[in-house]
């Protein structure tokens, strides 16, 4: 019995599915990340829930299905090619708002706010709030929030040498006095924080 044949997929997913392979988007969260995504969300009723890195919008699509009536998603990227597949897809969702804007500098606009927003998902699947910014993404998590990364398990588009860099970031969260952690070898590697 494989695990992946019990996944719900979103309705979008096809058409988002077809799409990614046309832009040969080889970035995109798989199937298993998906559907714990959608599991988290569906546990936040009257939700706020950031996505750090859209891309064609395989992870917003899941979160969007597993979120209620009353939740928000925002998802912020920096491609407007692979953004405008979510865009074509997802766009008319009132619960979802695209933000076409460098990570890092949205998180630090953020943290300026008063009061700051608090989020109670935040899906890391970009290098800012993951590698960069991460702090800034941390501190936007609400009490009982969850922080989200996956790719912590050799993948083949990594970089020469940035599995050493992964190894780091696993330490960093791992000493976190906010967070607990579960590292899991699931998936592609998802790491899973909820702030204490």
């Amino acid at each position: 019995m494989r695990d992946i044949d019990f996944l719900t997929a979103p309705a979008a997913l096809p058409f988002i599915v077809s799409r990614t392979a046309e832009l040969s988007f080889n970035m995109a969260s798989e199937p298993r990340t998906g559907a714990l995504l959608q599991v988290l969300a569906a546990s936040k009723p009257n939700g706020r829930l950031l996505e750090l890195g859209t891309g064609t919008g395989l992870a917003t699509a899941s979160l969007l299905s597993g979120m209620d009536a009353h939740s928000t998603l925002v998802s912020v990227d920096t491609d407007p090619a692979v953004q405008a597949v979510a865009r074509e897809a997802l766009g008319t969702d009132p619960r979802l708002t695209l933000i076409l804007e460098d990570g890092a500098a949205w998180l630090t606009r953020q943290l300026t706010l008063s009061p700051k927003p608090q989020f109670d998902l935040i899906f890391a699947d970009a290098m800012p709030g993951k590698y960069e910014s991460r702090d800034e993404a941390l501190a936007l998590v609400a009490p009982g929030g969850f922080y989200v990364i996956d790719d912590m398990l050799p993948q083949p588009n990594w970089p020469e040498c940035h599995d050493a860099k992964a190894t780091n970031l696993l330490h960093k969260l791992a000493a976190h006095p906010g967070f607990h952690m579960a590292p899991m070898t699931w998936s592609t590697g998802i790491v899973l924080l909820v702030r204490k």
